[in-house]
């Protein structure tokens, strides 16, 4: 579950109750102040106030927007996602080949960093109990990563970049790789002071990928 490049954190402002942001704009400082206080906090600890305190806003407005502190954390990932998903497609459009899709897929995919915020903030998302809603709109967003990269699979397979995998089983495997490794990243693992996860994650895929008969 992915990542990465959500700009620097957001530090605390001061409230201007004379100029509150409103509509988007408002929407917009609340969700990064969220992710980055959720970040530093977690979800057990995080409070509004701290929200709102980061994003320059009154308390009040804060709860206006989000209610209850389980439908904010659904909402602004789901928001972080779809900011995710433009940034990601408008790469991959400028791809030459399934091949840079599948390396771009990678580099989304992994955190950019240690403690890095949207990873952060899907760990904590996912470690609480959701209601059926909840877990419709979790499954949703996994679900859109399975479906980006079967979509890449399957164009790189017809153009005949890459072998005829059985797609379900593959992306299952390629996956639980990704995310293992995301979390080696996010521990801190010493192996990968000297080595990158990202070229060790693209030359796995890319063997199993690989067509018959070339070397």
């Amino acid at each position: 579950m992915p990542t990465s490049e959500t700009g620097p954190a957001l530090p605390a402002v001061p409230i201007d109750r004379k100029r509150q942001p409103s509509g988007d704009e408002a929407r917009e400082r609340a969700m990064r102040a969220a992710i980055s206080v959720i970040a530093e906090k977690g979800t057990a600890a995080l409070r509004m106030s701290d929200i709102a305190a980061r994003a320059g806003m009154s308390t009040g407005h804060i709860l206006y927007h989000f209610g209850k502190k389980d439908r904010l954390l659904l909402e602004v990932l789901a928001w972080s996602q779809a900011d995710f998903w433009t940034r990601f497609q408008q790469a991959a459009d400028q791809a030459a080949s399934p091949v840079e899709k599948l390396d771009l897929f990678v580099r989304f995919y992994l955190p950019s960093q240690q403690g890095d915020e949207r990873y952060a903030l899907w760990t904590q998302v996912l470690a609480q109990r959701h209601d059926d809603t909840g877990r419709r709109i979790l499954t949703e967003l996994l679900d859109g990563w399975d479906e980006r990269l079967e979509a890449i699979i399957r164009e790189g397979r017809d153009l005949g970049h890459f072998a005829d995998v059985e797609l379900p089983e593959f992306t299952i495997r390629a996956v639980a790789m990704l995310s293992g490794l995301s979390e080696d990243v996010m521990f801190g693992r010493s192996r990968w002071q000297h080595a990158s996860p990202h070229a060790f994650a693209l030359a796995a895929l890319e063997r199993e990928l690989r067509p018959a008969g070339q070397g």
